[in-house]
């Protein structure tokens, strides 16, 4: 179960045909351990849409994220929880991500954390592969990492672990943001950071 307790997260991706499914657990020594998210992402959706569930049966929505518009260069991404109700906002900073990739995350009642891509050189080679012929469609073989910070402070990171496959470990250094929040702002860096 996902509480406000939780500081260590794994978060692993799986590709299917349709969606991009992300497991969720909370760490136990080091390594995953029980499952405290489920999400889905369909892919090509018109207007982006992600559901975080608290299983894989899908039968407690724990939060979810929204576009706010259809082209969402520099626009945001409404958290909601399960009922619904506002418990964040993100957005990809545009202008500065064309060097860096730069999100801000807003809530209620508490200063902007702004994480950025923690190794700058391998945020240019990752802009530099997207647009060469023949490896652009390559996936990109390299790891890379995101820091949250506000105020100088460190609030949370989002860390690729793995070469091929998509695993990460997010590590919660802020006591009180909302974990919806970094689950749902860590499946964005992931399945978003293309656009």
């Amino acid at each position: 179960m996902l509480t406000q307790a939780t500081n260590v997260l794994h978060m692993h991706q799986k590709v299917t045909l349709m969606v991009n499914r992300y497991e969720v657990f909370a760490d136990n020594g080091g390594e995953p351990g029980p499952l405290v998210a489920f999400v889905e992402q369909k892919r090509m959706a018109f207007k982006e849409q992600v559901t975080i569930y608290t299983d894989s049966s899908k039968s407690q929505v724990l939060a979810g994220f929204r576009a706010r518009k259809v082209i969402d260069l520099g626009s945001g991404y409404d958290v909601t929880d399960g009922a619904g109700q506002s418990i964040a906002l993100f957005r990809k900073d545009f202008g500065k991500s064309l060097i860096n990739s730069t999100w801000h995350l807003d809530q209620p009642n508490a200063p902007t954390a702004t994480g950025r891509e923690r190794n700058h050189g391998l945020a240019i080679l990752r802009r530099l592969w997207g647009i060469l012929p023949l490896v652009n469609n390559i996936p990109f073989p390299f790891r890379y990492h995101f820091d949250f910070a506000r105020n100088g402070q460190p609030v949370f990171s989002v860390d690729k672990k793995t070469w091929v496959r998509d695993h990460y470990l997010i590590q919660i250094a802020d006591p009180y943001i909302d974990r919806r929040a970094v689950i749902a702002q860590a499946v964005a860096v992931d399945a978003l950071q293309s656009r």
